[in-house]
């Protein structure tokens, strides 16, 4: 838009010059003739733009997927329903399993979730599945998480890189809100969290990931 926007004033400015030897309407030619050669080269300058911004996401597609485990050759995929994923949520000895939720959307990408809460006393726990269809891009909020050797302590906690099963995931602490979070990718498309407050140690969230069928969700198609 910009350059038809430049050549439209280009061509307002030569019908309004006179003298110089040549006619309104010489000058005007000349004008429109320059003019179209710029938007000649505005056009090739957007073709290459667009090309770089298109290799630009490639690279960062790859980096998603060698960070989450995956591959950016492979191409996305519709998700399962969330009634699958909440199949492999488990019942956790000592707390009581709410109802499980979910939803699935097809815009602007594919994707599906589902849900559950768990609870004891004070404490509890939500654990998320996510499908992502093999769309690296939903992963990128976490890129740096799943960095191998990622490791982040403060005074009330920390954060770091972890594999669980094999499968890259990361966990956070803070000792202050005794609130924890564990993540892991899973097959190179499922995400799968688990969080919670109130809790004395993380290892319950840890207890929770052991009991979900990571085997299962893998296969899932």
């Amino acid at each position: 838009m910009k350059s038809y926007w430049y050549a439209a004033v280009i061509v307002a400015t030569s019908l309004a010059l006179v003298g110089c030897g040549k006619s309104p309407e010489e000058k005007a030619a000349e004008e429109l003739q320059k003019s179209a050669v710029e938007m000649q080269k505005n056009a090739g300058d957007m073709q290459k733009g667009a090309e770089d911004m298109a290799k630009g996401f490639e690279a960062m597609a790859k980096g998603l997927a060698g960070a989450a485990g995956g591959d950016a050759n492979v191409k996305p995929v519709e998700p399962v329903g969330f009634r699958e994923l909440q199949t492999v949520m488990p019942a956790v000895a000592g707390w009581e399993k709410g109802s499980p939720t979910g939803e699935k959307m097809s815009s602007p990408f594919s994707f599906s979730q589902a849900s559950i809460t768990y609870k004891k006393g004070d404490a509890e726990i939500e654990q998320k599945i996510m499908d992502s269809g093999f769309n690296q891009l939903l992963f990128t909020p976490f890129t740096m998480f799943m960095a191998a050797g990622y490791e982040k302590e403060t005074q009330d906690g920390y954060e770091k890189s972890v594999s669980i099963a094999g499968n890259p995931g990361w966990e956070k602490w803070d000792k202050t809100s005794r609130s924890g979070e564990l993540n892991v990718v899973v097959g190179k498309r499922f995400l799968v969290q688990v969080e919670g407050h109130d809790l004395d140690d993380i290892k319950v969230l840890h207890t929770v990931l052991e009991q979900t069928d990571l085997s299962k969700l893998a296969s899932l198609k």
